[in-house]
């Protein structure tokens, strides 16, 4: 039986989690490297999978594209619609799986953020990129932010907390070689209240990534270690890539 613990992952505290998790300041940086590396203009038609609470689309929305977030799970995506509401900014909102895409060559851009890659197995991660591929009209540019093996493994920790406000957060990491693969255990606690959550991510090499876009439609190939451009190097925090669909 497939793990598809992603299915009701996204909800309860976690989602206000990972919206402490991350400061403004930090999601106005990425969304000026998106509009660089991406080559976005007011009006660019462009895709957030998984859009989560929508920071990022909401911040390309409000300086003129026009931006549509895919998401499953529907309290990250009603956070991102009251949010696009308060900021007075329109984006198209679609909640389903990240590999359900029903467009064809409608999208000038897309991106996947937040180190959203791997939540399934070998065949569904080549489905979610192939599936954005076929969104992406020809010459269209892809950015994805992933955790590679080169970043995750010289920087291995079982346990990592941090406290974030009112919000407690605990992990629990085992990495399992022969399956290319991390199971963390989440424990995120406010108050008197705990929730526990689980996840299985598949761990991929920069080559085997590299190969695998390629395989989905993708070309000319650019790979940083952070949005200031630096090399991505072993041990940098995340692999992001930039590439061109065919």
């Amino acid at each position: 039986m497939k793990d598809e613990w992603w299915k009701d992952f996204f909800g309860g505290l976690i989602v206000d989690f990972w919206r402490a998790a991350i400061p403004d300041e930090v999601t106005r940086a990425e969304a000026g490297f998106l509009v660089r590396a991406l080559g976005l203009a007011p009006g660019s038609r462009v895709l957030d999978v998984p859009c989560g609470a929508g920071r990022l689309a909401i911040e390309l929305a409000a300086r003129g594209g026009a931006v549509t977030g895919v998401d499953i799970s529907p309290e990250f995506l009603e956070v991102a619609r009251s949010t696009a509401r308060e900021r007075g900014v329109d984006v198209e909102w679609r909640q389903s799986d990240m590999r359900d895409l029903p467009w064809t060559s409608e999208f000038d851009a897309a991106f996947c953020g937040g180190s959203s890659f791997g939540f399934f197995d070998d065949p569904g991660n080549a489905a979610f990129l192939a599936a954005v591929s076929r969104t992406l009209r020809p010459g269209g540019r892809f950015f994805a932010d992933f955790k590679a093996a080169e970043s995750i493994l010289p920087n291995f920790r079982e346990r990592r907390e941090m406290t974030l406000g009112d919000l407690r957060f605990e992990a629990t990491n085992r990495y399992e070689s022969a399956a290319g693969t991390m199971e963390s255990v989440y424990v995120i606690t406010r108050g008197d209240r705990s929730e526990t959550k689980r996840a299985v991510t598949r761990i991929y090499t920069t080559r085997e990534i590299l190969r695998m876009l390629s395989e989905a439609g993708f070309a000319d190939f650019e790979t940083f270690g952070s949005l200031e451009g630096e090399p991505f190097r072993l041990g940098s925090p995340n692999l992001l890539v930039v590439c061109r669909n065919r």
